[in-house]
């Protein structure tokens, strides 16, 4: 399924997994807000990672965000944008592929 590479002890995504979920996430509209490294209206996905890291409910938690929406979490980035909830427009299988790819930064 996903293709993992282990650098210095860290468990990072190959190239080809990336550009596989790039294209996922241009294709559902995520790159419309976010972006890999900088703030676009919401966070950048290496912030969002960063912020949750080592945190037991981050995947859970960032899975229904995406599926649901919702605001509060980013408001001093987003200035109170809130975060549009993308099921069913998005399958939660591909989202939780899009959450697993942000997680991995």
């Amino acid at each position: 399924m996903y293709k993992w590479l282990i650098l210095a002890g860290v468990m990072a995504a190959t190239p080809a997994f990336a550009a596989g979920e790039m294209d996922l996430a241009r294709k559902s509209g995520c790159l419309a807000c976010h972006a890999l490294d900088k703030k676009v209206v919401g966070p950048s996905w290496k912030d969002i990672a960063a912020r949750y890291k080592g945190k037991d409910d981050a995947r859970a938690m960032l899975i229904e965000k995406v599926k649901k929406g919702g605001k509060g979490n980013w408001t001093e980035v987003t200035r109170g944008v809130p975060m549009p909830p993308y099921s069913p427009r998005v399958s939660d299988a591909n989202i939780e592929k899009l959450v697993d790819f942000i997680l991995t930064m």
